[in-house]
């Protein structure tokens, strides 16, 4: 348990560098360009580059030492901030300032590329979980992982633009680059005890994706194929939440009070990830992370159905501190079920799989809401049918589509618990017991 506190700590450390630093260019290359689709593509881009990279990652993180695999990601990292670095100070300022740049675009992919490296970490951290905590406090370490998560958002929400604001990017980068030579020592003194490398039960070599193996694996395991669409399609619905959440904020409140609530109800993260760490999450996960989703659909119902700051601060509320509970809740199962020396490719799978369906729904649901919801809840029968006291405008509009989605995540989720591969999946997960 020493060496996870140690790792939680350097994961503390490392992943507000790479936010930090993520975050930071968002928000300049908006300012430098005042253009919303070089955001949109940088967005967009990250989660691709996540979801495709995960099984390949995966397949990285079971065939070598974890620890290893850490090292690497951190000094990618660093070589690309450095590069970064170098095309920030060497280029023409007025080169930043148009989407149609050659200099912008480098300076942002190799920022971009430094942070997806970052991701190896992360799908290295539950098979260490695995290795480094006993069964019966594995929910709690999922949960604290979770809490350390939570930290790393509230800390770069109000570090990123506070920097960028009053020091510049010059700073923003020089920073990160100490702060990840910082990450790579903390980690290379960190003594984690790995036995040599397994090779799974049917693979042949080491240096293999082996994707029919992994395929045949979560087959083998009921409902577990069921629970990463579940998951896939629960992605999809919130997916919504990225385009829209800010656009209805700003309906309510100013840019200055949006951004404050956003930095406190942050620390909601954290006060969920306390929660499990301190409490687990039950003797049954599967059914923990089923009741979690039903809670946060019918929030997701509700916390727009009148045109209130009140009752979004409580819903958000409510929807973040529940998302280190399922979170915590799916790798706990993942951990119990899976080999460990399979647990990097399928958790690089669920990640790829449940990734790729939220950047689709973020570019699609855009144009569905600027072309069919506003224009049904302004001057449409939507606004005939239930204006007079669900409310119109355009504000209105975007509302719908919220609660349109909390009732079909709602009613997905209770349909999935009356489905074999949710029976299954529990019986697997308390028969392993």
């Amino acid at each position: 348990m020493k060496t996870f506190y140690q790792l939680m700590g350097n994961v503390l450390l490392v992943g507000v560098t790479q936010s930090f630093v993520w975050f930071a260019v968002i928000y300049w290359v908006y300012l430098q360009t005042s253009s919303v689709l070089a955001t949109s593509i940088m967005t967009g881009s990250y989660m691709i580059f996540t979801a495709v990279s995960g099984f390949w990652f995966g397949s990285i993180v079971d065939h070598n030492k974890k620890k290893k695999v850490m090292m690497i990601s951190g000094i990618i990292t660093f070589v690309l901030f450095g590069i970064s670095f170098l095309v920030y100070v060497f280029s023409p300022k007025e080169a930043f300032t148009t989407i149609a740049s050659a200099p912008l675009w480098l300076f942002v992919i190799t920022v971009l590329l430094g942070v997806i490296a970052g991701n190896l970490r992360g799908l290295a951290l539950p098979p260490l979980i695995t290795m480094l905590v006993p069964e019966e406090n594995r929910d709690k370490a999922n949960g604290m992982y979770g809490t350390i998560n939570g930290i790393i958002f509230s800390i770069v929400n109000i570090a990123s633009g506070f920097t960028l604001a009053f020091a510049g990017m010059f700073w923003v980068l020089l920073s990160s680059l100490i702060l990840s030579v910082i990450g790579l020592f903390h980690l290379l003194i960190i003594s984690i005890p790995e036995k040599d490398i397994a090779i799974a039960e049917g693979e042949e070599k080491r240096d293999t994706l082996d994707i029919s193996g992994t395929i045949a694996l979560l087959k083998g395991i009921p409902g577990l194929i069921g629970l990463m669409f579940f998951n896939t399609f629960n992605n999809l619905l919130m997916g919504i939440f990225m385009p829209l959440m800010d656009p209805y904020g700003l309906s309510l409140v100013s840019l200055q009070v949006w951004s404050v609530l956003w930095a406190v109800l942050s620390f909601s993260f954290i006060f969920g990830g306390m929660i499990v760490a301190r409490r687990g999450v039950g003797k049954n996960p599967v059914r923990t992370l089923f009741l979690g989703n039903i809670v946060l659909w019918i929030v997701s119902m509700f916390f727009t159905i009148q045109p209130s700051i009140l009752l979004v601060i409580i819903g958000m509320f409510i929807w973040l501190s529940l998302m280190p509970l399922i979170e915590a809740a799916e790798h706990t199962i993942l951990q119990k079920v899976v080999p460990v020396e399979r647990q990097g490719r399928v958790f690089g799978f669920a990640q790829s799989i449940e990734n790729i369906a939220s950047p689709f729904t973020a570019f699609f649901i855009g144009p569905l809401t600027e072309f069919f919801f506003i224009p049904l809840m302004t001057t449409g029968f939507g606004a005939s049918l239930i204006g007079s006291w669900y409310g119109t405008g355009p504000a209105r509009g975007i509302a719908l589509v919220f609660s349109v989605a909390g009732f079909v995540g709602l009613i997905l989720t209770l349909a999935m618990m009356r489905t074999k591969s949710y029976s299954g999946l529990s019986k697997r997960y308390l028969q392993d017991k």
